[in-house]
């Protein structure tokens, strides 16, 4: 999510952080304002309702950046729904590397809405919820494609190692 800039040379990338769970509202306001945003998002794969949906979340929770330049009218990001405040070091506003930001932009564009993250990661505790082993924690070892995960559990003293699909299983709290 980036609006393409203006990038004269008296712009600058500043850095904005947001109230919690508010980045998507945050950049959505300040875009309708006429303020040139980037937003970091990525996919993950989220258990929702006993199916796998794939979740838009921000790379950075709470942050997202802006470009001002003096002549901008910076009075009223502060006020912006979802914006907290424009972040500050030593009282001067954080003014960022214009080439980190491209650098993300390319890699925010190379991803194109692919999912970058499995919904269970190596290590991960879960709770089988369906079958024969159902309410049976296990530890994954090795996640199978974006479908199947392989796990090891505890049967009768001995540790046995099974692979079912990611839709049986809930990450323990």
């Amino acid at each position: 999510m980036f609006s393409s800039s203006h990038n004269n040379d008296n712009s600058h990338w500043y850095l904005v952080q947001c109230k919690p769970r508010e980045s998507f509202r945050a950049v959505l306001n300040l875009e309708n304002q006429g303020y040139t945003c980037f937003h970091p998002t990525y996919y993950v794969k989220r258990k929702r309702a006993g199916s796998i949906v794939l979740v838009l979340e921000p790379l950075f929770s709470h942050y997202l950046f802006i470009q001002l330049s003096p002549s901008d009218n910076w009075s009223f990001i502060r006020s912006t729904r979802g914006v907290s405040r424009l972040v500050y070091f030593d009282g001067i506003p954080a003014k960022l590397d214009g080439f980190m930001i491209e650098a993300l932009q390319r890699q925010c564009a190379k991803l194109n809405g692919e999912p970058v993250q499995s919904l269970y990661q190596v290590g991960d505790a879960v709770v089988i919820t369906e079958g024969c082993f159902k309410q049976i924690e296990a530890i994954v070892t090795a996640v199978s494609g974006d479908e199947r995960v392989c796990l090891l559990l505890n049967l009768f003293n001995r540790q046995q190692s099974v692979e079912l699909p990611v839709e049986a299983l809930e990450k323990v709290a």
